[in-house]
């Protein structure tokens, strides 16, 4: 029986493996260059027993109940809504930015007529994004958007993404719109959990199943071949590959790199149990990183320790071969780099048992959410191929 072997074990691979192994009863080889499952989802306990999540702060929001039941199988979830803060000019604002927003900026005397032509303007919407209020027609909503726009949008977007805003995908900037009212949810989603154990645990208890094995420490393209309509693994034909990595890396950057973003995550421990105002502190205006994480303030059972714990993200290039900044983690999305990755896409379409899946491979800002629906629907498409292929013998 041809493998199937799936190439990285973030939420997009991790779940295909899981639903093939279960589903289609078929055992599966997963290929994972790092030293852990999990992706960029991994996390650990450090040594002052805090868990940290290495590769910035990840959460559960969704509007699909069947996407927390699904999760529920693997680990037990508490609720959380998480609340972020913004940093501007000297003060604390919350984020996303909301009616209270409104009065920090412009003081609550200005505020009360700007309110109610917001409420107005967009009655019945809950959030609206800021390049909508910038856009505009009333002066001072177009104001007061612009406001906003200039001293963290544009600020903050510059240093995430190495590019000017009006270069990057419009999705990628309508992400956090300004709430309209007093919501102080980083995000309006129905259904907010994190994982009891940390998300490592939830991951172990996917791919804890008989047709699963996992290889760490594994790089994937130094086994695959692509041989004319077909993708081998050394050197043998399989039944498929599902590839969640990097999509120019696979086919030796032939068109170019596709860009994306790293970070640089710096870690500080303090004695006193509480360092920031909340568990998120964004940094438009500083001149290098972007925001803050303290740790200790999402564990569900953090009453038990002491000290706390707070990671700073500084963005930079992905850059495959240096110290730092060697793990991809947002492609970049433009005009020109959609174009480039239409080229291997079409490259892609002529193996026919090659599936690319998730953020990296499909080069798509996926919110983890949208990710780990997107892999569960997925898995149809590979199953139909896995059963064509077998009536065929």
């Amino acid at each position: 029986m041809k493998q199937i072997i799936v190439v990285g074990s973030g939420f997009s691979g991790s779940i295909l493996a899981r639903k093939i192994a279960e589903e289609f009863n078929r055992p599966v080889t997963i290929l994972e260059k790092r030293s852990h499952i999990g992706g960029n989802m991994y996390d650990k306990y450090d040594e002052h027993g805090i868990l940290v999540q290495k590769y910035g702060p990840h959460f559960l929001n969704t509007n699909k109940y069947s996407v927390i039941a699904f999760l529920q199988q693997y680990a037990d979830l508490f609720p959380y809504a998480v609340k972020l803060l913004s940093f501007i000019d000297g003060q604390y604002v919350r984020l996303p930015f909301n009616y209270l927003t409104v009065q920090q900026l412009v003081g609550a005397q200005r505020a009360e007529a700007l309110l109610a032509k917001l409420r107005k303007a967009f009655q019945g919407r809950d959030r609206v994004p800021i390049l909508e209020l910038a856009d505009h027609k009333d002066t001072e909503i177009r104001a007061y958007g612009t406001l906003l726009f200039e001293k963290a949008y544009h600020t903050y977007t510059s240093k995430m993404w190495g590019i000017q805003p009006e270069r990057i995908d419009k999705y990628v900037l309508d992400r956090v719109p300004m709430a309209m009212g007093y919501d102080e949810r980083y995000l309006n989603k129905d259904f907010q959990y994190l994982p009891v154990p940390g998300f490592t645990k939830l991951f172990e208890a996917m791919l804890d199943h008989p047709n699963i094995q996992v290889s760490l420490n594994t790089d994937a393209l130094e086994h695959l071949q692509l041989d004319g309509s077909q993708i081998c693994f050394d050197g043998q034909p399989v039944a498929c590959v599902v590839y969640t990595g990097a999509v120019d890396e696979l086919f030796g950057c032939r068109y170019g790199r596709l860009p994306y973003r790293s970070l640089d995550i710096r870690y500080q421990y303090f004695e006193q149990d509480s360092v920031l105002p909340c568990e998120i502190v964004s940094y438009p205006q500083a001149p290098d990183y972007t925001r803050s994480t303290e740790y200790r303030k999402i564990m569900f059972d953090a009453g038990r320790i002491k000290g706390s714990v707070v990671a700073t993200e500084y963005p930079l290039t992905y850059d495959p071969s240096g110290s730092v900044g060697n793990i991809p983690f947002y492609p970049v999305v433009t005009e020109e780099s959609g174009q480039q990755y239409q080229q291997y896409l079409q490259e892609a379409a002529r193996y026919q048992n090659l599936f690319l899946c998730g953020r990296l491979a499909e080069f798509k800002y996926y919110n983890m959410d949208v990710c780990i629906e997107h892999a569960l629907q997925y898995c149809e498409k590979i199953f139909n191929c896995l059963k064509a292929a077998e009536e065929r013998k």
